[in-house]
């Protein structure tokens, strides 16, 4: 059970971490790295605690179900492969969160950097240790996000966004492919169980998807680990701050490609298609990443297009597919991790010290920087495969692995001679690191004048060279057990004996190495100064550019395909796009519906009831009344469409649906007023209609008359068919039946709400959320005409501009009429806002046996607060009440979704809620249940939402108000036009320093 625990430590611990770092202060540098650093370090003692088990070839795992019936469950699983890669991700991790702290500015907003990271540690670990195939594209989606949150950083940098949006698009478009594969493979195995999978290979090599699924799945992996057509995104990737370079593009998450490669090459391996795909892939993105690597003039992108080279080797072993190879590549993913990490921190240190990465401009620095030159010395040796290195013995495996006999083809016979090619240049692009950077004369027109970091700086590298030395040096003692146990965990019972001793004679691979230790040498030695002078890429390579095939690509997809949709079927009236949405919704409703017995009435007059009926005829009038004012009285239409609305609530009522009711009637009222508030913003009718020439007026009504009696007829239908479901047929009966005994609840609305459908209701609340911010960002940016007058663009809807005192004081002093009468009603709402409140705490408290609940407590709570911005100013109110809507919104998801993860630690699925009576002193017995913390979640999101949207509505008026003063003012006299160009001009002033 410790074990188990200590697992789900590891995935939940990097999100904890994230959340706390981001709400740090940002002056808190050092408590932000304290955090991080701990989270780290918590990582890697569960790690070690867990080493025991792997390393005896156990699986440790754990479950926590989800929707069983569907199987997809949240499973967790460590064997000794995903225990290796968590051992980079905590170590590494932990490095670069110590060399960061002193990389950043202190202008940076640290807080948002450390949380970025955790938050993408959480994702890494998510993909190494999911155990079911779809949670692991979940985490593989949310590395996308992070990673290009983490790349666009410096979102200042038009470098940086483009290339986070780069990055972003193609791995994320690769993780679609990805989730296809996944949901293929599942349904040709029978299971998403990482474990089912796996054992599965023969069945999915032999299955008629085979080849659809390895597509997909290539393209996903492919694209993660930057390989040939997609390796574009990496270099551009390299506008991110150093550590995130050194992290995610070295150690992390270019890695999850690679390690989705060796995990499915049992299931997926051992066909012709595999090897020549994933071979040739790799093959060719080493080659073109080690040549254009030789080329290049900037030292984190000389590094990247290395990274894109050793990502290729990786591939190509994982595309030959024996076991030696596997072995190969594992040991490889390790060792490239370190050297690299190193190797970027190096970069950046060198960067930070003396303002440049241009290789041209560099030069002499082991003059001044001579421990950091050793330092980059050694890892770059590594790199390019010295002996006693740890690169060199990996390397050598796969030397030994591309001369081996795999299947006899063109490539198969190809293979050693590519292999050497490449890694010709490969130790061309590190001897010229080293050359150019540490040796000749000290440069003298650097930006900075070059000095060692600090020595907490330079420790991390430190660290990562040391590890360079000792596994080259002693391999077995140090990384043997390691490797054994991932190998084991990918190959099992097959996996091949192998050495890692230093010396295996003066063998095949042992010549390959020489040779391109040689050759490399000397063509740098002979294109030095052609290299100084380079043009980023030789030859025909420069014509392969990736970049511009994308934006290309990018400019056809987002501009020119929907312009030309546009033009076809858009329009920029909101009606006739309404009207699009509702002719689709109704042809679709209709195909799926088609020839439905039950949607024919059946016995309509057997139960007919005059009463009924006029009050039906009622609510048509009132509907059709809406629709023929609509044209010339606003606001008489919107009192006859509340009308419908109470007719509506009035037929629950009638068919014992109080709960739907209350809700129905609460909605309304807010709704009402939402849009009386939205109805000054409306253009004129009659400018609306003068401006839609292609069809008219008359026309266009006739048409939304038969479109709404269409889908009124047809809602009608539907609902009267689900009304009259013979008793004991319908999904209702069997609701009421279980409301109490499952859920333990007697209103079975609250309960399908709160219990059976939670899930659902956490979407709907999300989406609530979502919306409310969106209509508020909206009305923030929102600017009435006219135009000419200028506005702050950013304001939260509590900072609002000033206004001219004087007027102010004036108009306070001398209360109109109309003034008074307002007082009246403005005391009478004071007074009824208790009264709200109460009533919405009686109807959140009774939800669960009688009706009420939280969404209608959330909708009373915020009609009491409405109540107080029609009656009184806005300012008056805010400063009487704090209101902070966005948190309301945060917190009620954060209690909704938390009351759901608690049902895991009782070992149930997410959101099962549990009921019991339970005594309480001097009132007695008293039912409880878990879904009441649901609903106090849904109640917090429905206040906080609908308050957003009302305030942004309130505040827009406001502006409105005052645009109109600040126009009689300049209409009135030059001295008060004086005065309010002041007062815009002070309002402009403090915007420009707030931004």
């Amino acid at each position: 059970m410790l074990a188990e625990n200590l697992l789900l430590l590891l995935a939940v611990l990097p999100f904890v971490g994230a959340i706390s770092a981001v709400t740090m202060p940002v002056t808190a540098r050092n408590a932000e790295v304290a955090l991080a650093g701990s989270v780290m370090v918590a990582g890697l003692l569960a790690l070690a605690a867990l080493f025991g088990d792997v390393t005896a070839g156990q699986v440790v795992s754990r479950t926590l179900s989800w929707a069983p019936s569907l199987g997809l469950d949240v499973t967790l699983r460590l064997d000794g492969f995903s225990w290796l890669m968590l051992l980079l991700v905590y170590g590494i991790g932990l490095l670069v969160v110590i060399y960061a702290r002193y990389y950043l500015a202190p202008s940076d907003p640290v807080p948002r950097f450390y949380g970025f990271l955790l938050a993408f540690a959480g994702s890494m670990v998510g993909v190494l240790i999911a155990g079911n195939i779809i949670l692991m594209v979940v985490f593989w989606e949310l590395t996308s996000l992070f990673s290009f949150l983490l790349i666009g950083y410096w979102h200042q940098n038009a470098g940086a966004r483009d290339g986070a949006r780069t990055a972003l698009v193609v791995t994320a478009a690769g993780g679609i492919a990805l989730l296809a594969a996944m949901i293929l493979l599942g349904q040709a195995v029978g299971s998403y169980q990482l474990d089912d999978v796996l054992r599965a290979g023969d069945l999915v090599r032999g299955h008629p998807w085979y080849l659809w699924i390895l597509g997909l799945f290539l393209l996903g992996a492919f694209t993660k680990s930057a390989q040939f057509p997609f390796h574009f995104w990496l270099p551009n990737a390299m506008a991110a701050p150093t550590p995130v370079s050194a992290y995610l593009h070295s150690a992390t998450m270019v890695k999850a490609g690679v390690f989705l490669l060796v995990r499915f090459s049992p299931v997926l391996g051992a066909t012709d298609a595999w090897f020549w795909i994933v071979a040739g892939t790799g093959m060719v993105t080493l080659v073109i990443g080690a040549v254009i690597a030789t080329w290049r003039n900037d030292l984190k992108g000389l590094l990247a297009y290395s990274t894109i080279s050793h990502l290729g080797l990786i591939t190509a072993l994982a595309g030959m597919g024996s076991g030696a190879a596997i072995v190969a590549a594992v040991f490889h993913i390790m060792n490239h991790a370190v050297f690299k990490a190193s190797l970027f921190m190096g970069a950046g240190i060198i960067d930070h010290e003396t303002g440049t990465r241009d290789l041209r401009k560099l030069s002499g620095l082991r003059h001044a920087m001579p421990r950091t030159a050793l330092l980059a010395i050694v890892a770059a040796a590594a790199m390019a495969g010295v002996p006693l290195l740890n690169g060199f013995l990996s390397k050598e495996m796969f030397f030994a692995e591309a001369a081996d006999w795999h299947n006899g083809t063109w490539l198969d016979r190809w293979l050693p001679y590519i292999a050497t090619f490449a890694s010709v240049f490969s130790v061309a692009y590190s001897l010229r690191f080293i050359a150019a950077v540490f040796f000749g004369p000290l440069a003298t027109d650097l930006p900075k004048e070059p000095h060692e970091p600090p020595v907490w700086m330079r420790r991390p590298v430190e660290f990562l060279v040391a590890i360079v030395l000792v596994v080259g040096f002693w391999p077995e003692a140090l990384i043997g057990p390691i490797l054994q146990s991932g190998v084991i965990a990918v190959l099992g019972g097959t996996a091949p004996d192998y050495s890692l001793a230093l010396w295996h004679g003066f063998n095949t691979p042992l010549k390959m190495s020489l040779t391109a230790l040689v050759l490399g040498t000397l063509f740098y030695f002979l294109f030095s100064k052609r290299l100084s002078q380079a043009n980023e890429a030789p030859g025909f390579l420069s014509k392969l550019r990736g970049q511009q095939v994308f934006d290309r690509l990018m400019l056809v997809v987002t501009r020119k395909w929907p312009v030309l949709l546009s033009r076809v079927t858009g329009s920029s009236r909101l009606q006739v796009q309404l009207r699009m949405v509702v002719l689709l919704s109704l042809a679709a409703a209709s195909w799926a519906l088609w020839g439905a017995a039950r949607l024919v009435p059946q016995g309509l007059w057997d139960s007919f009831d005059p009463s009924f009926a006029l009050l039906w005829v009622a609510g048509i009038a009132c509907a059709i009344g809406a629709a023929a004012l609509a044209k010339y009285h606003r606001f008489a239409a919107l009192a006859l469409l509340g009308g419908a609305g109470l007719v509506t609530a009035m037929t629950f009522s009638w068919f014992s649906a109080p709960d739907l009711a209350v809700t129905q009637l609460l909605v309304e009222v807010i709704t009402t007023v939402l849009l009386l508030l939205g109805l000054r913003w409306l253009p004129k009718r009659l400018q609306e209609i003068e401006s839609d020439r292609r069809l008219p007026a008359r026309a266009r009504r006739a048409i939304d008359l038969v479109i709404a009696s269409a889908c009124g007829a047809g809602v009608a239908a539907i609902a009267f068919a689900v009304m009259t479901v013979p008793p004991g047929r319908s999904i209702g009966d069997w609701f009421r039946g279980n409301a109490y005994a499952e859920g333990g609840g007697t209103n079975a609305v609250n309960v399908i709400l709160v219990d059976f459908r939670a899930f659902d209701t956490l979407g709907e609340i999300t989406v609530l959320g979502v919306v409310a911010l969106t209509c508020y960002a909206l009305l923030r940016r929102f600017r009435p005409a006219p135009e000419s007058v200028a506005l702050p663009s950013q304001q939260t809807f509590n900072e609002l501009p000033p206004i001219n005192p004087a007027r102010e004081a004036e108009a306070a002093t001398e209360p109109t009429r109309h003034d008074l009468m307002m007082m009246i009603p403005a005391v009478i709402m004071q007074w009824m806002f208790p009264l709200s409140v109460a009533i919405a705490a009686y109807l959140f408290l009774r939800g669960h046996d009688l009706p009420g609940g939280g969404f209608a407590a959330g909708v009373a709570f915020a009609i009491g607060l409405l109540l107080q911005y029609l009656a009184t100013d806005v300012r008056w109110i805010e400063s009487r009440i704090t209101i902070l809507p966005v948190r309301w919104i945060g917190l009620g998801l954060m209690i909704a979704a938390g009351t759901g993860m608690g049902a895991f630690l009782f070992g149930y699925p997410f959101l099962t809620a549990h009921a019991q009576y339970v005594e309480l002193p001097l009132i007695g017995t008293v039912p409880a249940a878990t879904a009441l913390a649901f609903d106090l979640g849904v109640f917090a999101v429905v206040v906080g939402s609908t308050v957003l949207m009302q305030i942004a509505i309130a505040h827009q008026s406001l502006r409105s108000a005052r645009l109109r003063a600040r126009e009689t003012a300049e209409q009135a006299s030059p001295e008060d036009a004086a005065e309010e160009r002041g007062n815009r001009t002070k309002e402009q002033t403090h915007q420009q320093e707030g931004a």
